[in-house]
């Protein structure tokens, strides 16, 4: 298929509001290539399983120690032995298996895997992770495999919000928090908007509920447009 000028271009939909988590998942798994093997980190991440498509061949792996899961479970689907890394009850698809921790552990540090998708407190332009502590006294350091995750995914996928709750910018110029992987993130969904990050700085694929001149007056980094036709000012 060939693509035109203006699937390439920054996309802007300011005519709608913020995306929903399930619609931030969606775009997530739009975007996982056909046949890749993924981990869907604890939290927001669990919900793309909800919306791959049938027959994409994408096979879930968990930390806990599953290859090929499928969707939550609900109803008389749940069995309590069944749960992903997050204790969520899910399903299992054709062809399913289970191992050891360790051997779980022993594909996320080997490369074995395509995409993982994760959350985090804040995403660095160059695609710094900081998502296990706040450096807050009273915080619970929860490192967990992420760091794992972060230096042995081939692709790293993060899903947020674009602002903490006391309005400060969750994609940053450089990390205030501690690191969980440096340069390891290639791609931001978040509820204002879906960016890529790295060399190249922070590079707007589409907004959402607003425009990419009003996120440069708020965000502290210099946004540049897919066409590569400019940049936004911080």
């Amino acid at each position: 298929m060939t693509t035109t000028d203006a699937e390439t271009r920054t996309a802007e939909h300011a005519d709608r509001g913020p995306l929903s988590r399930d619609e931030m998942a969606a775009l997530v798994a739009r975007d996982i290539p056909d046949g890749a093997y993924v981990n869907l980190g604890i939290g927001q991440p669990t919900k793309v399983a909800d919306h791959l498509a049938a027959g994409s061949g994408v096979v879930l792996h968990t930390e806990n120690g599953m290859l090929g899961m499928g969707p939550a479970a609900h109803g008389d689907d749940v069995d309590p032995d069944l749960i992903n890394a997050g204790k969520v009850p899910v399903t299992e698809l054709p062809g399913a298996s289970y191992f050891h921790h360790a051997d779980s552990f022993a594909m996320m540090r080997g490369g074995h895997l395509d995409v993982c998708v994760l959350g985090a407190f804040q995403v660095s332009q160059d695609g710094d992770l900081a998502n296990w502590h706040t450096g807050a006294p009273d915080a619970i350091p929860a490192v967990g495999g992420a760091m794992d995750l972060a230096v042995g995914a081939k692709d790293v996928f993060v899903m947020m919000t674009l602002f903490a709750k006391d309005g400060s910018s969750k994609l940053v110029e450089r990390l205030t928090y501690p690191a969980t992987g440096l340069g390891c993130v290639s791609r931001v969904y978040a509820d204002l908007g879906v960016f890529d990050v790295g060399s190249d700085g922070v590079v707007v694929r589409e907004t959402y509920g607003t425009t990419v001149d009003a996120l440069a007056e708020r965000l502290g980094v210099v946004l540049r447009l897919r066409e590569g036709a400019g940049a936004a000012a911080d």
